[in-house]
């Protein structure tokens, strides 16, 4: 229970749970007011936080547990966390008290986990994990001394994918095609090299998100939190064309698939194909890699890929240093 009172020219405000009382003293009541009911709110979940016993009380499963429960569901990437924390909760780690948890222990994960996922992978988990902990820190007050995955070093990350297709990735892909027992494959992967959308873009994306008229298509879900709206190439819009049937509405998906299903295809198909190491998002690069080629500038592709640094597009250029000499000497 909490007890506001003035004293002088402060505001104290106290609250006891349990014969437990933790009490501070403000300039300004309406931040007693607040800070008295973020504790109670803590205490009902966790005890009391803000002192420094709440650290031997509590675990890393609790912090990962709330934050699992009670941010991801808002956040975009709300499945891929769930899945992570919930993999991360199986680790010995999870069970360590907080005020025993130090940079050591996740600086032994990190080497753990690199014997057998990408540095990327590890890259991503941990800064999910420190977020978790800056979230406990900041807005749970929850008194780390310091975030403990902040301290540690990160693995460097792997150069980039550039994968492309050559010609004869492109015969044996398109006779590959041919024998899809989903026909929606086949416009699936011709729309992702026509746009440079993302899978989960492409499957998302609606009827009423189209605009014959001005020939865009609105993308409201992406990777990076922020809507845009991409231009369509005459290739794009014949596509859709074949694909629009007279009584379908504005709710409808343009392509009315599963990514599931699409995933499964996608691995039979270059398996019947015989190609080796081609991953969907590789039809990204492919069509970026085309914008480039066609003649487009970097904020032109960037308004279509949506990346945010324009230095991210630097890869998919693919400039030849003997191209750049015959331009600088007036070859076409």
């Amino acid at each position: 229970m909490a007890t506001i009172r003035k004293r002088g020219d402060t505001w104290q405000a106290q609250v006891r749970r349990n014969s437990k009382t933790i009490s501070r003293t403000f300039k300004q009541k309406s931040a007693a007011q607040k800070w008295a009911q973020q504790v109670e709110q803590e205490a009902a979940q966790f005890g009391f936080t803000g002192d420094h016993a709440c650290l031997s009380r509590l675990r890393v499963a609790d912090v990962l547990e709330r934050f699992r429960d009670t941010v991801v569901p808002q956040r975009h990437g709300r499945k891929i966390e769930t899945f992570v924390i919930n993999a991360f909760l199986r680790h010995r780690i999870s069970q360590t008290r907080l005020s025993n948890i130090t940079p050591g222990h996740f600086a032994a994960y990190r080497d753990e986990r690199l014997k057998v996922v990408q540095p990327g992978t590890v890259i991503r988990e941990l800064g999910l994990i420190q977020h978790v902990f800056e979230v406990a820190r900041i807005d749970w007050n929850i008194p780390f001394a310091v975030n403990p995955v902040r301290a540690i070093r990160k693995p460097k990350a792997g150069r980039p994918r550039n994968r492309r297709l050559s010609a004869e990735d492109w015969q044996r892909l398109d006779q590959g095609l041919m024998e899809c027992r989903n026909p929606l494959i086949e416009k699936v992967v011709s729309f992702a090299i026509a746009t440079g959308m993302r899978r989960g873009e492409i499957l998302n994306a609606k009827w009423g998100e189209v605009s014959c008229v001005n020939r865009t298509l609105h993308v409201p879900v992406t990777k990076t939190g922020e809507p845009r709206t991409i231009p369509l190439s005459s290739e794009a819009m014949a596509l859709l064309e074949s694909l629009r049937s007279s009584g379908a509405s504005p709710d409808d998906r343009v392509f009315p698939t599963s990514p599931e299903a699409v995933k499964l295809a996608w691995q039979r198909l270059t398996k019947r194909a015989g190609i080796q190491d081609l991953h969907f998002h590789d039809l990204r690069h492919e069509a970026v890699s085309r914008f480039f080629e066609r003649g487009l500038s970097v904020p032109e592709v960037a308004l279509i890929s949506g990346h945010k640094d324009p230095r991210m597009l630097f890869r998919y250029t693919h400039l030849k240093a003997e191209d750049v000499a015959r331009k600088l000497n007036g070859a076409v």
